[in-house]
Parts: structure tokens; sequence; C-alpha cells
């Protein structure tokens, strides 16, 4: 059931996300954009980076993804292109794990680096992989609006050993890419994840400076490289020459703590929302010159020129994102609770209904159970054959002197009893025993189930409830049972003193000197008296016996169905649960409310489809149907029946089609009287959301001091610059801004986010390299070799 309730959310809010009914839009990338992921440690990242980018980018099936990783992780990619489905943009090349015995954990980094350069053919093959990227980027040509530049985004873990070749790789790149592009972009993103560091703290945190120490050399105005990478068919190397520049044109440093040394909810997630946006940001196709313009374009040269000492030190950058929307997942599960919730409710308030009309509804009404006595009696034309009946010589006169009793004896002795017995007694307890009450029962209440949508298992539970006041269909029964005992006692007395009368004061017809007719008269109003009102009796008996097996066949209906009903219940338990629990997952702003608003959202959206289509539309078979039969079949063909409802003539009404705004504002205000002063105006709820975007929007690096030297910031919106809440934003706090502020215009209504760019800071700033700085000196005083360069050749330890 949990997996069913998460598809259903996440179908909605991907649904949502795109939300083309309303005229949503994605944004388009302008030049040929291509991801390199480098290391095992980054092939988790893949799959989400590349969910992000189908979600916001127009032409995300043109961007192309390449891991290079080593041979034991490349399984861990491959899962991720599977699950994915995206295998035909995602290329892998996987390097060799270094054989060094035992001294593998000590020089890895060094002996990968060596390996590199010492086997011709893998390096020919990585060569190759790189050219057939180059070829399918080529094959998407009307995918992009210009083929001028290529922008390469590199993504590697700072601990990850493989970042050892990270120039060799992204230069030989370079140098292939610029034999069809006229420019090459390249940006860094070098990941820090330190909760994955808790066990192995040492040895990781001193690869991640190690990797860290590199990259500043890398970026230095000074730093070059010179090396025999690319390599033709015939196995002839040429060299690939960097001069003295930075290597990238911007480092990105994205931890899993903040600027405040909080790891957030979102985990690493918040990080890859970070690189789809800046890649968006940098390589954005410019659609309406006249929103861009508003707070100014993002220029990468003034963003560098920024972050740059006077001495001409590139500065790192880092970045937070933050967005607000409509929580959609939440609004899914509380939409779909509510639902099932007043589908209860109009169950358990079903119409009052009369003990005669209960009992019509399981076919007890005593005209049902006569005719049902009717037929399981045999005819009562078979006593006729007692009539003539042999019997024992007896003269009228000696019966004159009898009773009744003592007559039938001296005439027939057992005979009329055992014939009555065999032929009608035995009959019906024949019939009765291989009667199935609570079958018929169980048989009557589908009927009634399916023809009368106003009954359900609440009113049948309540109905056969074994208490006095609500149990009436059970109490009904008892009363015919007590009341056909009395009567059945009462025509037994009334036969035992018939019995006892005599013979001569019997009302029949006598002759004069006709003794042997007198007697054939008597036998014959014998028999019609008397074996009539056994009949009778007979009747009164098996109607009471019936009754009887009713009264335990409603015991057992009334378990069975208490069962269904206790079933709907715990649905409805478990779906409240599963909203609520979805709910905790929002922000506790985004999330106020919720199940207040939705539920009176969805009980008006309920009343208006009633009040159109009739009283228990939802009860039909097209929408819900009745509950109370598809509960024998379990709780899926429920939930189906429900999540159609709600996708088809819930989710699609007015009330869903909104700014996340108007939303929200409405969400915000639904608990709050109509006189109530305390009404949040739409000026304080923007206050609100802008507040907590910049608050959730903190840089993702922790850096020693938050003011350090050369800091420099950028903020940006992405969302809808017609919208009330961007307007808004732009001009908050104008005069006291001291950051550049930008919007991204995209075409939506289901919500805002926010990129904070934060640049300036350097290697001695980090706090992740000040920690383990002491590491890395530790491992490399004891023998730990980290670099595949002379370590002579690296800057100063800071």
């Amino acid at each position: 059931m949990r997996e069913i309730l998460h598809e259903y959310a996440a179908g909605y809010a991907k649904s949502e996300e795109q939300l083309t009914r309303m005229g949503d839009d994605q944004s388009v990338i302008h030049y040929p954009e291509v991801y390199l992921f480098i290391g095992d440690k980054t092939a988790t990242a893949i799959e989400p980076i590349m969910e992000i980018h189908d979600r916001k980018w127009e032409n995300s099936a043109s961007v192309i993804y390449f891991h290079v990783g080593m041979e034991q992780g490349g399984r861990i990619a491959t899962e991720a292109s599977q699950t994915s489905q995206a295998s035909a943009r995602l290329h892998q090349y996987h390097l060799p794990w270094p054989e060094t015995g035992g001294t593998a954990s000590k020089s890895m980094r060094k002996e990968l680096h060596r390996n590199f350069y010492q086997d011709l053919h893998l390096l020919s093959e990585l060569n190759q992989a790189i050219r057939r990227l180059s070829h399918q980027i080529s094959d998407y040509g009307r995918s992009y609006s210009s083929f001028d530049r290529i922008h390469l985004s590199i993504i590697t873990r700072v601990d990850d050993p493989c970042n050892v070749f990270i120039p060799e790789i992204s230069l030989l790149a370079e140098s292939i890419f610029q034999q069809s592009f006229k420019s090459v972009q390249m940006d860094l993103y070098a990941l820090i994840n330190e909760g994955d560091q808790i066990d192995s703290f040492g040895h990781a945190s001193s690869l991640g400076v190690a990797f860290l120490r590199e990259l500043e050399l890398m970026q230095s105005r000074t730093y070059s490289f010179s090396a025999p990478l690319q390599v033709t068919e015939d196995g002839l190397t040429i060299p690939v020459v960097h001069p003295p520049s930075p290597l990238f044109d911007l480092v990105y440093v994205l931890s899993d703590k903040n600027e405040r040394g909080i790891t957030g909810y979102a985990g690493m997630q918040d990080i890859y929302d970070i690189i789809c946006h800046v890649g968006l940001l940098k390589n954005r196709k410019q659609k309406e010159e006249t929103y861009d313009g508003i707070r100014g374009i993002y220029n990468n040269t003034s963003f560098k020129s920024n972050i740059m000492t006077e001495s001409g030190r590139q500065g790192f950058v880092s970045a937070g994102f933050a967005r607000v929307k409509r929580p959609n997942e939440p609004i899914a599960l509380t939409v779909l609770y509510h639902l099932y919730r007043g589908l209860l409710r109009r169950m358990k308030s079903g119409p009052e209904s009369g003990v005669h009309e209960c009992l019509s509804y399981f076919d007890l009404d005593p005209e049902a159970v006569t005719a049902r006595v009717d037929r399981m009696l045999p005819g009562a034309e078979h006593l006729d054959g007692l009539k003539g009946m042999m019997s024992h010589p007896v003269s009228y006169a000696g019966l004159k002197q009898m009773n009744i009793r003592e007559a039938e004896a001296a005439l027939f002795g057992e005979g009329c009893l055992q014939f009555f017995h065999s032929n009608y007694e035995l009959e019906i307890q024949k019939r009765l025993g291989e009667m199935d009450a609570a079958k018929e029962l169980h048989a009557a209440i589908g009927r009634a189930l399916a023809s009368h949508r106003q009954i359900g298992c609440y009113q049948i539970v309540e109905w056969t409830a074994d208490n006095a006041g609500t149990g009436i269909l059970l109490e009904a029964v008892r009363s015919r049972i007590r009341d056909l005992r009395s009567l059945l006692k009462a025509e037994q007395d009334g036969l035992d003193r018939y019995y006892e009368e005599s013979v001569e004061s019997q009302p029949f017809k006598r002759l004069l000197f006709r003794d042997k007719q007198n007697v054939r008269q008597f036998i014959r109003y014998f028999v019609g008296v008397v074996y009539q009102r056994r009949y009778e009796l007979l009747r009164l008996q098996t109607e009471l016996d019936l009754y009887r097996q009713y009264e335990s066949g409603l015991e057992q209906i009334h378990d069975h169905y208490k069962q269904q009903a206790n079933k709907l219940d715990q649905l409805e338990v478990e779906l409240l649960e599963t909203a609520k629990s979805s709910i905790r997952t929002a922000d506790d702003y985004i999330g106020q409310n919720l199940m207040e608003y939705y539920g009176l959202v969805t009980e008006e959206l309920m009343l208006e489809l009633e009040s159109k289509r009739g009283q228990g539309i939802f009860f039909e078979e097209r929408y819900v149907g009745n509950l109370s039969i598809l509960t024998d079949a379990g709780t899926e063909p429920i939930l189906a029946n429900l999540i159609r409802v709600c996708e088809r003539d819930l989710l699609t009404a007015e009330p869903f089609v909104q700014t996340f705004e108007e939303e929200l504002l409405r969400r915000a205000n639904v608990t709050i009287d109509y006189h109530n002063k305390q009404v949040l105006a739409k000026e304080d709820l923007f206050k609100v959301l802008y507040r907590m975007l910049d608050e959730n929007s903190v840089p993702l690096v922790r850096l020693l001091d938050y003011t350090q030297e050369h800091r420099y910031e950028e903020k940006y919106f992405f969302g809808d610059a017609d919208s009330e809440f961007v307007r808004y934003a732009i001009r908050a706090d104008e005069a006291l801004r001291v950051y550049k502020l930008g919007v991204v215009h995209e075409k939506r209504s289901s919500g805002v986010e926010k990129l904070n760019l934060m640049g300036g800071f350097h290697l001695e700033d980090l706090m992740y390299y000040r920690n383990g700085r002491t590491y890395y000196e530790t491992y490399t005083a004891n023998g730990y070799e980290f670099h595949g360069m002379e370590p002579a050749m690296l800057p100063e330890l800071r």
C-alpha cells in the first residue's frame, strides 16, 4: 500500500511540476552541455542530476553524461543508468585497479596516476571514448541554438582517489572538444560529504586535503601543463598543452554542511540542485529580454573579476539553494485521505431505517420468511392419505366412550404419528439441516448492498449488534423467536387439551345405526382437525427453527462485517498517518494547515459533485464503488478507485489551479474567523517566504569566517517575473542590498527557487581543509603518498 501511495503522490507532484495545462514552461540550454563525473563516489550523483535536468530543461535529452571510475565502481554507475532509463546519454570508462600489493592504501593515488601514463592502450581507449562523446553531441545540433561553445562540467568528490587525473582527463576532453567547438568552458564541482567520513575520517580527510592542495595549484595564474595525452589510431601520441593560467573557469566547492555548520535535511540533493541551476544560469537561452533585464543577466566575467584578489589569485565559489513551492505530494495524500474520510462519514451516517425496512434488506421480513417456510414444508394435501390408512376394527359405540387420544390409539396405534413423523417432521429436519442460513443472509445482503448504496457494512454491524437500542435486526429476530415460542406452546397446549376431549362431543356428522360409516366419518374429521393442527404446529416449529438459524447467522454476519468495518477504519488510520508523515517532510510554514484547508476543499468538491450527479454518486462503480463490497478483495482495489477519483475529479478542480502564493495564503488563513483582525495579509506572507528563501539558501560550505576578506555574493530567483511574490522580492531590502540580485524568468505558478552564489574564499578559509590538514601531515609523515606529482611542485600548506 505504501508503494501505491508513493507512486500516486510522486506522479501527481511530477505532473504538477510540468503543469503543461497551466502554461508553465521549461528552460532551454543555449550551448551543448557535458557532465563529466570522475570517481566511483560520484556515481550516485548521476541519476539525480539527470532527473533534475529532465524535469527542468526542455532540451535535456541532448545533455551528455560521462563517468570515469575504477573497474570495481562500474557496477554502481551501470545501475544508475539502468534505473534512469537514460543509458544512451550515459557513457562510461573504467580504469583498472592498481596492483600495488600491501602498499595500495598508502600510495593509491600515486599508483593510479603512474598507471595512467604507463598503459598506452588505456589512454587510447579513453581518447576513443571522449571522441565518441564529441561525435554524439554533433547529432544533437538542432537541440541547441549555437555550437560555438561547449560547457564541460566536471564533478568529483574531494576524497575520491580518481580525481588524481583530473588535469589529464579535463585537458584531454578540452583538446578533443576544441576540434569541434570554438571554445570550451570548463567548471569544476568539488563535492565534500563529511557524513561519509565517520569511520575513515583520517585517511579520507587526507585524500581530500591532497586534492584541494592540487586544486589550488591548478587554479593559479602560473599553472601550466603538457603531456602526450592524445593517441591516434596508430598509437602515435600528441601532446596536450595548457599555457600558464587557471585550469578551470570557476571551481565550486559544495559540502553537505552549510555555512552555519548544519547538515541540511535534503543531504546531497541540494548540491545536485545547485549544480543544475548553476549550469542553467551560465548556459541558458535568453527567451525574453524584458524579463532578463529586470535585474541584470548573470555575467560570468564580472563574477570572476569580483572574486579575484588584487594579486590575481582566483577565489573558489560555493552556493546555496532553496525553494518554496506548493507541497504537491502532501496535498495529494491529504486530499486522498479526506476523500476517503468523507466516504466513511457518509457510510456511517446513512439514512435511518425502521425494523421492517431492515428486515426486508436481509429478506427476513415476515412475508419472506413465511414464503420460505411454505417452500420447505411438504404439501398439506398429503395428509389426506391418513384418511385412507388401515385402521383397527373398533366400533363407533366403543369410540364414543373414549377421548380423542384413546380413539387415535385404538384406531391407528402409532401409525398416524409415524406417518406424520416420517413424511413431514423428518423431511423438515433434513431440509433445515441442509440450509446454510449465514450463506443465505450473505447473499441477501449482497443483493441489498448492490441495490441500496446507502446501506453499508457500518449499518449492518449496527443492526446486527448484540445490544438493545442499536441492534434492531438481531433484536427483531429474537423478539420473533420469543413470540413463536409462546405461540407454539399455546398451540401445543391447545392440542393436548383437545386430545382429552371425548369423541362423542366432536361436531362431526353421525348417522343412526350406521356404525362403520360413523367410524369413517370420525376418521375423516379426526385427520382434518388433529393433523391439520399438527401441520400448523410443525409450520410454527419450522419458522422458529429458521429464526434460530438466522439468529446464529446474524451473529456470524456481525462478526464478518465488523471485520470489514475495522479494515475500512484501519485504512483511514493508515491514510491519515501517511498524509501526516508526508506533511512532516515539508517546511513547517509551507506545510501549515494542510489538513484543515484541504479537508474543507475536498468536502466542498464532494458536495458539489453530489449536487450535480446525485447523492451516493461516489459509491457508484465509475467512482469509488461500494466499499462494503470492495473490502472483500482487499485494500488495493479501494485505493485504485480512490486515486482515480482524486486524479480525475478532485485534483483537477479550480482550488488546485492557483499559484503557490494564492494557495499558501488561503491555507494560512483557513483557521481564522472572518472578523478576526489577525488575518495574514499577502504582504506579510511574502515577507515570510522571502526570509525563508534567504535563510535556507546559505552557501553549502563551512568557512572559518563568514565575512572573509574577499567575499562576494550574487543571488538569483528562478520563477515567474510577473508573479506578485517575485516582484516583491526584487523590491525587498533594495536600499540595504549589498549583493547583486537577478531573476531567471521561467513562466510558472508552482513555486520559486533561489540560488545564492558566494565566491572569493580560498583554501585556507575552508574548515574542511583546516581540520584535515593535521591528518594529511600525519599520514604523509607515516609514509603515505597522495600525489601523482612531486610534492615540492605544490603550493606550501597554508
